[in-house]
């Protein structure tokens, strides 16, 4: 089940058709079902005041008080960004007696101002340090696509993907480090959408990496993560004017990003390829000698082992037993690093932006598969050597897009019935709202529909 897009609901709204209770309701009774993923996409419950706000925009609606065409929506929100009175686990034991928030994190607190609903706090891969969803203390989403076998969601922001794709909230707030957003989103067939570093404030949002994190969401729709990020980014223009075709110029990313894809991967990224080609895109392939850097920066095991260890490594180091053996040991990496080595991986990110940046100037976008593998079934991942191999596939993508601080967003591009295949449009840094308008083009050539 994936629900209707934000835009379609707005206009039941505003027509009378359904009300912010009755959506509500619907996302609250699939998040309880027995049958279904609710338990372990939100793992803390619902939200006790869900039904209480819907009816405060329900009530706001018929005096003709709406904060935005969108005020009534129940959405969904990634367990490390703060709520007020709620603590903030960032899916780890480690966290999970520390205090309650004090207050909303900016993002929640704009998405409240705009009227939408939280319905509960979503699952995560603990600490966010890993692409495929597996969390051992809180359990771990199953895919609701696979219905062939039971397979992984992809993560970090597992829950939020299993709750949209699930029909348990009608978009979501995650964060993508790595590819956290766009990875569960290319798993689960869902649009995902990563920004800018500085397009959203991250004041609030637990700290995986200060460098790379960003504040991202999770929709049926490319619209549907711009209304969301237009929101989190403070903007009063939630309209999106979606780009003409003509005149477009991409570029689809040669090399490293092309090796290893599973059949089902290579077989819809090329026919995407050609419905864009066949509509009247210029693609032009591009190769990046500079994207060779990243092996230097991500020597001593990159920023977010560095980072997250110079923040919690003392804790960690006090209490191990909590904290998953598979996310401990990649944390652990950062122990090592030196201020002359972090001095040395932000010189040569700066540089390899720079390269890249004159290299790509001439395009519109760039393509790439977001992932090279569909989402993987769980037993693929019971060895520690193959839960390594292919973590490292699912970020290795995605991660580009952070590492280059670009906005980005996986549009599904499988064919009917297949599983999911996300193709990925990274965009010019600092030209989010460009970006999604483009995409909002050519989605649905990208889809086949």
């Amino acid at each position: 089940m994936i629900t209707e897009g934000l835009e379609r609901l707005a206009e039941h709204l505003a027509g009378g058709l359904t009300t912010s209770r009755a959506l509500t309701e619907a996302c609250l009774a699939r998040i309880a079902a027995a049958d279904g993923e609710g338990a372990r996409a939100f793992p803390f419950g619902a939200s006790a005041r869900a039904l209480e706000d819907a009816d405060v925009q329900d009530r706001l609606r018929r005096e003709g008080r709406i904060a935005s065409p969108f005020a009534g929506i129940p959405i969904a929100v990634k367990d490390n960004v703060d709520q007020a009175g709620q603590v903030t686990r960032a899916g780890t034991r480690l966290l999970d007696q520390d205090p309650s928030a004090a207050a909303d994190a900016p993002v929640v607190a704009r998405l409240r101002a705009a009227g939408f609903v939280v319905v509960g706090r979503t699952n995560m891969t603990e600490l966010a340090f890993s692409g495929l969803g597996l969390n051992p203390h809180y359990g771990t989403p199953a895919n609701p696509r696979g219905t062939d076998a039971a397979r992984i969601p992809g993560g970090s922001s597992s829950g939020s993907a299993v709750a949209v794709a699930a029909g348990m909230a009608s978009a979501a707030v995650g964060t993508d480090t790595g590819g956290s957003c766009r990875i569960p989103a290319a798993f689960c067939g869902l649009v995902g959408f990563k920004p800018t570093g500085a397009r959203i404030p991250r004041d609030g949002v637990f700290a995986l990496s200060t460098t790379l994190d960003c504040v991202g969401s999770l929709g049926v729709s490319v619209t549907c993560c711009a209304v969301m990020d237009a929101v989190m980014a403070g903007e009063a223009d939630l309209t999106l004017s979606p780009r003409p075709l003509h005149g477009l110029t991409l570029g689809a990313l040669q090399g490293a990003v092309l090796a290893d894809l599973e059949p089902a991967v290579a077989l819809a990224y090329e026919a995407a390829l050609k419905r864009l080609r066949q509509a009247g895109v210029a693609i032009t392939p591009v190769t990046l000698e500079a994207l060779g850097d990243i092996a230097r920066i991500n020597a001593k095991g990159g920023f977010s082992a560095g980072e997250l260890y110079a923040h919690l490594g003392a804790r960690l180091e006090a209490h191990a037993d909590l904290v998953d053996p598979r996310v401990l040991r990649r944390v652990r990496l950062g122990a090592g690093l030196e201020p002359a080595d972090y001095a040395a991986m932000q010189a040569i990110r700066s540089g390899m932006i720079a390269k890249v940046d004159a290299a790509l100037s001439g395009f519109d976008a760039i393509l790439t598969p977001t992932t090279p593998v569909v989402a993987p079934r769980f037993d693929e991942l019971d060895a520690d050597e193959d839960y390594a191999r292919i973590n490292g596939l699912a970020l290795r993508n995605p991660s580009i897009a952070n590492l280059l601080d670009r906005p980005a967003i996986s549009i599904p591009c499988e064919t009917t019935g297949a599983l999911p295949v996300g193709l990925s449009l990274m965009g010019r840094t600092g030209e989010d709202r460009a970006l999604l308008a483009l995409a909002a083009g050519l989605e649905s050539v990208i889809r086949g529909t």
